[in-house]
């Protein structure tokens, strides 16, 4: 009777341990540094903020001595792709020929859901507004693109709501002062 529950014991402990469950988290900290990345792109050099990047974690330290640290290597966010960088060149075409004026005027504005908003259609020129709806439209189709085409390239479609977030709050951060964004709250402001 022992050896018995001895033997069901060891088959138990063995059945548990083999029945791993491997959870794939959102790497939220490379989909940011993606997003600034591909931003930056789009935005050009008139949009680069002076953030500079947390310096690397290095050197000895004690605790090492005691503990045994586990090394592994930070996800990437694969923003490379053809498609995205065919959408990236769109963009970035489309910001230096009108959506940088609009944001600087306040004609426009950076939602909280990684899209553009028309804020005030007086703030340019008459002839400027004809083109206003069709060029804020065709940013947030390749916005709404870019986010899943992110999100497949990286072989997790299930993350496009959590990579637009992820864009959402770095548009902002890498906006201009002066440019006009939502809040969380849905509230408006100026940076």
């Amino acid at each position: 009777m022992t050896r018995l529950l001895s033997l069901l014991t060891i088959g138990l402990v063995m059945t548990l341990a083999a029945c791993v469950t491997i959870n794939v988290y959102f790497p939220e900290a490379a989909a940011e540094r993606a997003a600034d990345r591909f931003i930056q792109d789009v935005l050009g050099e008139d949009g680069r903020t002076d953030q500079a990047p947390p310096p690397p974690a290095t050197g000895f330290r004690l605790s090492d001595l005691f503990f045994a640290s586990a090394w592994a290597q930070s996800p990437n966010i694969d923003i490379d792709t053809p498609q995205v960088q065919e959408i990236k060149q769109r963009m970035a075409a489309r910001h230096r020929e009108h959506l940088a004026a609009w944001y600087d005027a306040g004609a426009i504005g950076l939602s909280n859901d990684g899209l553009v908003e028309i804020r005030d259609r007086s703030a340019i020129g008459l002839a400027e507004r004809r083109n206003l709806e069709r060029v804020v439209g065709e940013e947030n189709s390749d916005r709404r693109a870019v986010y899943r085409e992110i999100a497949v390239a990286n072989g997790r479609p299930e993350w496009e709501d959590e990579i637009r977030q992820t864009f959402a709050r770095q548009w902002i951060a890498n906006a201009r002062a002066g440019w006009i964004y939502q809040q969380a709250d849905g509230s408006w402001t100026r940076k």
